[in-house]
């Protein structure tokens, strides 16, 4: 994630208006899909750049091309030499070669990180248009395209601009994990000679291999999603832990503070009684030093992962609960 976060190139023109709608080309989604099944293995994500236009309020990807996998013993391999070398390339040969996001899979819906949100702000800071589009390979593989596409909330970009993620701040903002990312519609575009392709192909398929949509075995995948869930909500608990101390010594310390202050109220009133100076005026923030607030941006991250994974065991579920319904029904029609 670091390479993509060196790779944003900046110089573009903001537009006055945001995007509000994504349209992809079928080759694009075709070639993400293909990049996944090539070099994804189970949890290991793959990652690559999106290229295309911006008409209106409307960002057009058209084409795309990936990352390559290399290990850390590639020393000579320059990521952001390689993707200039590639974008240089396409436009030699007349194809669309602005830079306009990127891309990556995601392993369960897990894709809510530091990682993600500090590569995004690097696009969306240079290039305001910039969207990052997650492919989620296991839930394609039940039956239904998963694609979607995110961009970074105005105030998390004011907030993240600043690099101040303490309490007062999210506070004052009104940033919750709800407020971290929106999401934008995408819709896919298809030329008229590839829409007949694939009516035509819709037609030659065989109608048993559509059987795998009623497939009513649910436990590996679910089994799977709460495992996540269980893991981050600990985690939430362990920064639960550490806002709890935070503020139990910033209690602790304003107690003592307010002793500390009493003490010298008293002491300076005897000293007037005996006709003596008052003590000499002292800085009292240099001698109780505010405790250093936990950062909050990992609490949102976690809040934002486990309300993803909430939605994520919300729509599996209900959607195997119809097929239950759906199979006893037609068990007790045939009894």
């Amino acid at each position: 994630m670091g390479s993509l976060k060196d790779s944003a190139v900046s110089g573009s023109n903001p537009l006055d208006s945001p995007v509000k709608q994504i349209q992809i080309d079928g080759l694009v989604v075709l070639k993400i899909i293909k990049h996944y099944q090539e070099e994804g293995q189970g949890s290991e994500v793959v990652q690559g750049v999106l290229l295309g236009l911006v008409v209106e309020d409307r960002l057009e990807i058209t084409n795309c091309f990936p990352f390559p996998q290399h290990t850390e013993d590639d020393v000579d391999f320059d990521e952001v030499q390689y993707q200039m070398e590639m974008m240089r390339s396409l436009r030699h040969v007349n194809i669309d070669h602005l830079h306009v996001g990127w891309y990556q899979s995601t392993y369960y819906g897990s894709f809510v990180s530091r990682a993600l949100l500090d590569s995004q702000f690097s696009y969306q800071h240079a290039i305001e248009e910039s969207v990052v589009l997650i492919y989620d390979p296991i839930k394609t593989a039940q039956g239904s395209l998963c694609l979607k596409a995110y961009r970074l909330t105005p105030k998390l970009m004011e907030i993240c601009k600043e690099k101040d993620f303490s309490p007062e701040t999210l506070k004052k903002a009104c940033v919750g994990y709800e407020h971290m990312l929106e999401e934008v519609p995408i819709v896919i575009k298809n030329s008229h000679l590839i829409n007949v392709l694939l009516l035509d192909l819709q037609e030659k398929s065989m109608v048993a291999d559509k059987h795998e949509l009623l497939n009513l075995s649910s436990s590996n995948h679910l089994e799977k999603s709460l495992q996540l869930l269980m893991d981050r909500v600990d985690g939430m608990s362990q920064e639960i832990v550490k806002y709890n101390s935070y503020c139990r010594n910033l209690s602790k310390q304003q107690q003592q503070k307010q002793q500390y202050l009493q003490r010298r109220q008293q002491e300076n009133t005897q000293r007037q009684s005996r006709g003596e100076p008052p003590l000499p005026e002292e800085d009292i923030n240099k001698m109780f030093k505010p405790p250093q607030a936990p950062p909050r941006m990992d609490t949102l991250l976690i809040a934002g992962q486990v309300n993803n994974y909430c939605q994520n065991i919300k729509a599996f579920t209900s959607q195997n609960l119809g097929k239950l319904f759906m199979a006893e029904a037609l068990q007790g029609h045939s009894s």
